[in-house]
């Protein structure tokens, strides 16, 4: 991970390998952004006219290298692009400080130090700059050259190695609070990345369960694993049902983190099929490639989880992670099966692709035996909603339109694109089976609402739900954007944490 620092350094004064200053999109070309001031009376007032020969816009995300001059302790000027000029009194946007520290982390790769030298109005556009910066410098060098380090010519560098934050108040306690906050999250998201981006080979349900049990212990959270003998004892029809065609036997974890003076109390769950082959209806060619990712569901909640008991956050937080991987054997359930979920309702198998709504069901129903104040459900569950709302932002469909409307701000506070979905009663209808309660496919028009609405048939009583389908952002298969790196990216963990900080102080809708 990155070490971050709030330093009292000047930008002249700085010892690094670079510095990072923004420059924003003006009227008649770049303009430099507060912050750099420093850095700008070296060049003798001319940054932004030597930008502007090179041909720098200030366009968000945009990275320009250039030599230092002598008043400055570093060899590297890094200007980073923050869009258009704010208006008057306004200051930019803590998302577009964000992607802009995570561009410029990215752009540095292979350095050991760097300053960052963005606007830092207040403790808010602190914990942009300090998590985009700490997002943007990940990388997922664990299979590359080797057990130390990824060797020199297979093109892979290692993420930058610290962050120097210039202009924040290293005595200051929001400033400090805040950079403590985002290395939290921060490290957290990383940990799901890596977990998305672990070849399945490794981590299987047993292996995922193994990693979960041993982070809780370390961070005093509770864990139980039932593994198949339990689940079959405890009549998990979904999760045994999904799992039981593959050598790697499902798991079900449950994570418990407890404050004593906690009120609330929050479930999350989370979709774990640490791969799908897609079972006997079997994923045709082209679609198999990424299926390691159809775990990030359950990632997103173990960091959470995980990420809500380092903060010591005043709520109650349990997570479920319902592990299985989806394979085709002689043993494996067919279409036409009917299995007993742990409810004990019926569901007919007319697809074992569409098995992530299987194990969520068994989870969602254990969920809600605790009785939390509400359950918020994470999966990449069906390629509808990604051709819904594309590839990055998820979905939210809720049995309460004011939390789901809570969680849609959540979101897009913390910098996470979503989008609030309806859940048609209508086509509950398409699910109705001849032969069991329910049936896992209705139509296919529409059919992200769909799955939505099957998980909403195994959720308790009175209990308020949410469910966020992250299909299209949970894995980025393009070029790396931002703090958004190429593969596993981490989504939903930054929504949780923030709806966890919102019901613990209780300012939730």
């Amino acid at each position: 991970m990155t070490a971050l620092t709030l330093s009292t350094a000047g930008a002249a004064t700085l010892r690094a390998d670079a510095l990072v200053v923004g420059v924003a999109k003006g009227p008649k070309g770049p303009v430099v952004a507060a912050g750099a001031e420093a850095v700008d009376k070296a060049y003798d007032g001319k940054l932004s006219d030597v930008l502007d020969a090179l041909g720098a816009t200030g366009a968000e995300g945009e990275t320009t290298k250039l030599p230092a001059p002598a008043g400055l302790k570093v060899p590297v000027v890094l200007a980073v692009g923050l869009g258009s000029v704010p208006d008057k009194d306004e200051s930019f946007d803590e998302e577009v400080l964000r992607r802009a520290a995570g561009a410029a982390a990215r752009a540095l790769h292979g350095s050991k130090k760097a300053g960052f030298a963005l606007p830092l109005d207040d403790a808010s556009a602190v914990t942009a700059v300090a998590e985009g910066a700490l997002l943007g410098a990940y990388a997922f060098t664990a299979y590359k050259g080797g057990e130390k380090k990824p060797a020199k010519n297979d093109g892979a560098k290692l993420p930058l190695a610290e962050v120097a934050l210039l202009g924040a108040k290293p005595r200051d306690k929001e400033h400090k609070a805040a950079v403590e906050r985002a290395t939290v999250v921060a490290t957290e998201v990383n940990v799901a990345r890596d977990l998305v981006n672990t070849p399945p080979n490794d981590l299987t349900p047993e292996a995922f369960a193994a990693v979960a049990s041993a982070t809780a212990k370390e961070n005093g959270i509770k864990v139980q694993v039932l593994d198949e003998k339990a689940l079959v004892k405890g009549g998990y029809g979904g999760i045994m049902g999904v799992g039981k065609g593959s050598e790697n036997l499902p798991r079900l974890v449950k994570l418990s983190y407890t404050h004593p003076k906690a009120e609330k109390s929050l479930a999350f769950v989370g979709k774990g099929i640490t791969y799908d082959s897609g079972g006997i209806s079997l994923k045709p060619a082209g679609h198999n490639e990424t299926m390691k990712c159809d775990m990030a569901g359950a990632a997103a909640v173990f960091a959470a989880v995980t990420a809500a008991a380092k903060l010591g956050l005043r709520v109650n937080v349990t997570g479920w992670l319902a592990l299985a991987e989806n394979m085709p054997s002689g043993s494996a359930t067919k279409p036409g099966d009917v299995l007993r979920m742990y409810s004990g309702k019926t569901v007919e198998v007319l697809n074992t692709d569409a098995e992530g709504r299987l194990v969520l069901g068994d989870a969602l129903t254990k969920a809600s035996e605790d009785n939390p104040d509400a359950i918020v459900d994470v999966a990449t569950l069906t390629g509808a909603m990604v051709l819904a709302l594309g590839d990055r932002t998820f979905g939210i469909m809720a049995n309460d339109d004011a939390f789901r409307t809570s969680i849609h701000e959540i979101a897009e506070e913390v910098g996470e694109s979503s989008w609030p979905m309806p859940l048609p009663a209508e086509l509950r209808k398409t699910m109705d089976s001849p032969t069991a309660d329910i049936a896992n496919m209705g139509v296919r028009m529409g059919g992200g609402l769909v799955a939505g609405l099957f998980l909403q048939e195994f959720v308790g009583e009175g209990i308020t739900w949410a469910h966020l389908d992250i299909a299209g952002p949970a894995f980025h298969e393009g070029a790396p954007h931002g703090y958004t790196p190429k593969g596993g990216t981490g989504s939903a963990v930054r929504t949780l944490v923030r709806l966890a900080e919102r019901t613990a102080t209780g300012d939730l809708g």
